[in-house]
């Protein structure tokens, strides 16, 4: 007996009962849904669990501990922790001494400040920083950048007064920043300078910081203040006549020791305090050779004489007055940027070699204040740079307590011992830096992402020529912009694609990845693989409609079944906008033209209670969408093979009585 209509309706409905129907969430309060919005946005981590059910006097401290992590662990620190913090210190002090001389010396700073900067800025981090690792100090890149931004508005050698109260004030301006971004936890700005982006931006750096290095090893009086390549080589090669030997050969052979030291520690990590003595032993035999054989007499350049003393307070320097002030703003915010991203990614990666965690945020807080206090101590731009930090790590450093220890290094240096670095020649300083930055040129990973993203292999050349042909900020300026490019392609060009049946599974995936996926005859069944708004819903408008087309047509001409239900798979779109909204509706429009019956699987509780107050849900009808791909695809094979003489889907009851009326 061949069923009514009325009667398959009758079938249809008991199935739908008997499915677990797509809940509408119960409507919230704005205030508590903008307070829960607010917290995911801002404290995804929950930092104030732990003051859940504590007494005021025990906030309290937990609050100090927070702001002061030293205030957490010192009370279990032991003799056994300080003796492996000890070597660490002594052994990170011989490196940064040496390092915060040359260092900078590339920023156009007095020497000394290379060794101020390596006093006070390791305490604040020691009290504050939550990386056990992390040694502090000044790094090349941001010595090269306060140069050539700070550079191209006074000039160091003819007005060095206002150049260095710049370079306090672009200090102090860069840790304002990281601490703002601390403690209103935005510290995800920092994630916009991606690791393609910080490959890259690194190696020009370094790069740049090399070829910038061969004024020191050619003896060369002057130098282009440019950085790119075109103008070093045109001050390099323009004064040919002006070339030292004497110069050159003595830092050929000690940018060789260090390599080879380098290499050595590289091959056998047990070695790695040759690699780290090699810079203090360099600059000792430098002296040597050179107050011996009186080459400061014959073109070789040296260092000369260093105030002895701890930091001279610098707060009266800085220059909130000065018509330079902007460029003292724009100079410490990137630099602040730059070495957030580094001193960040350094101590991520060693504490996940310890398997610990830090606090992004308190790291940004503790990289501020540092800098804040250096600024007013007579220090510039400070932070976690890879090479003492991977020092200090295979040293066996237990606790931050190596900073301070070389932090005490360094001051018995400043207070007794730098008379004898008059005689330190240039040179070595320059062959210093080159050894340091070679490790930041990183070919492999260069290679890794070639084979893994070609996208993210762009980004890292754009950043990497960017540097090297422009200048440091165009390189940053353009890495950032195609990044962000990427994400903007990401976001308006999401990526959809055709579901089928895994077999013997109720299991449906993209057919493209699967070949042994099947499709569903007279059902197109398709999945959005982001949120929907107004960036994309135009879009992804245009390419479902696309789909509808291309599968009409190609079933009309292969004489196949024809097409008779869409199913929007909406597993992976989180939310979606009003704009989105107006995209579904003109999808439905588009399938009603072609008398298709539109179905939604899983939508989220987002997309659902907007639905439902955009009274999509109704247009739609609440029978057509489902918890999952399996179970409407079930419901449209009920209907296409309970109407197999129909031409066009079968019309639900409401869609029945609206042709009535």
């Amino acid at each position: 007996m061949v069923n009514t209509e009325k009667d398959l309706e009758q079938q249809f409905t008991s199935i739908n009962t008997s499915i677990q129907r797509v809940n509408i969430p119960p409507p919230q309060p704005f205030f508590k849904t903008f307070k829960s919005s607010l917290k995911e946005t801002f404290f995804p981590d929950d930092p104030f669990r732990q003051f859940k059910n504590q007494s005021s006097s025990k906030k309290f401290v937990l609050g100090l501990q927070y702001f002061l992590p030293i205030l957490e662990w010192a009370p279990r620190y032991t003799f056994q922790f300080f003796k492996a913090d000890l070597i660490a210190g002594i052994t990170i002090a011989s490196l940064a001494i040496p390092q915060g001389i040359s260092y900078a010396k590339l920023a156009n700073l007095p020497p000394i400040l290379g060794l101020y900067s390596s006093f006070v800025p390791p305490l604040v981090y020691a009290m504050m920083g939550s990386s056990r690792d992390l040694a502090v100090g000044t790094v090349a890149v941001a010595s090269l950048l306060t140069a050539s931004m700070l550079g191209k508005e006074v000039n160091a050698s003819k007005n060095p007064t206002l150049y260095l109260q710049l370079a306090f004030t672009a200090t102090f301006f860069a840790g304002v920043f990281q601490a703002a971004l601390g403690f209103l936890r935005l510290g995800f700005i920092v994630d916009f300078l991606s690791h393609a982006t910080i490959v890259g931006f690194m190696a020009g750096a370094a790069t740049v910081v090399c070829l910038q290095q061969l004024k020191g090893i050619l003896g060369l009086q002057h130098f282009t203040h440019d950085t790119d390549l075109v103008s070093v080589m045109r001050s390099v090669f323009g004064q040919t006549h002006q070339w030292r030997w004497e110069s050159a050969v003595l830092g050929c052979c000690f940018l060789f020791l260090l390599i080879l030291t380098r290499h050595i520690s590289i091959k056998r990590p047990k070695l790695f305090w040759i690699s780290a003595m090699a810079p203090l032993t360099s600059v000792i035999l430098g002296s040597l050779l050179v107050y011996l054989t009186h080459a400061d007499m014959h073109g070789v350049q040296v260092i000369g004489e260093l105030k002895k003393g701890l930091n001279p307070p610098s707060y009266s320097d800085l220059a909130f007055g000065s018509p330079h002030l902007m460029t003292a703003i724009k100079t410490g915010i990137i630099t602040g940027v730059i070495a957030l991203a580094e001193g960040i990614a350094v101590g991520r990666s060693f504490a996940m070699f310890k398997n610990y965690n830090i606090d992004g945020n308190k790291e940004m807080i503790a990289f501020g204040m540092m800098n804040i206090a250096g600024s007013c101590t007579s220090c510039y731009l400070t932070t976690g740079p890879f090479s003492r930090s991977a020092v200090n790590y295979n040293a066996g450093c237990k606790t931050a307590v190596s900073n301070i220890l070389m932090a005490t290094a360094v001051m018995i240096t400043l207070l007794f011992l730098t008379p004898l670095f008059y005689y330190t020649p240039l040179v070595v300083l320059s062959s210093i830096i080159i050894s340091a930055m070679l490790g930041l040129i990183d070919y492999g990973a260069a290679f890794h992402l070639w084979n893994l993203d070609k996208f993210d292999f762009v980004v890292c050349m754009s950043a990497y020529f960017g540097v090297v042909f422009g200048s440091v900020e165009i390189g940053l300026v353009l890495a950032v912009s195609v990044s962000m490019l990427r994400v903007l392609l990401f976001v308006t060009r999401p990526k959809t694609s055709v579901l089928g049946k895994i077999p013997n599974s109720m299991t449906y995936r993209s057919v493209d990845q699967y070949s042994v996926a099947s499709r569903v005859p007279g059902v197109l069944i398709l999945h959005v693989d982001a949120p929907i708004y107004f960036t994309n819903a135009s879009y992804l408008r245009e390419r479902i409609s696309r789909w509808i087309d291309e599968e009409v047509d190609n079933l009309k001409s292969s004489g196949e079944t024809t097409l008779q239900y869409v199913i929007l798979d909406m597993g992976a779109v989180g939310n979606i906008d009003t704009s989105g909204i107006s995209m579904l509706e003109e999808v439905k429009k588009h399938t009603d033209r072609h008398a298709l019956k539109l179905v939604l699987a899983n939508p989220g509780s987002e997309v659902m209670m907007k639905l439902h107050k955009s009274k999509l849900v109704e247009g739609i009808g609440p029978e057509w969408i489902y918890l999952k791909v399996g179970e409407a695809v079930e419901a449209c094979n009920f209907m296409l093979h309970s109407y197999k003489s129909a031409s066009g889907p079968t019309k639900t009851k409401s869609e029945t009585q609206d042709n009535n009326v």
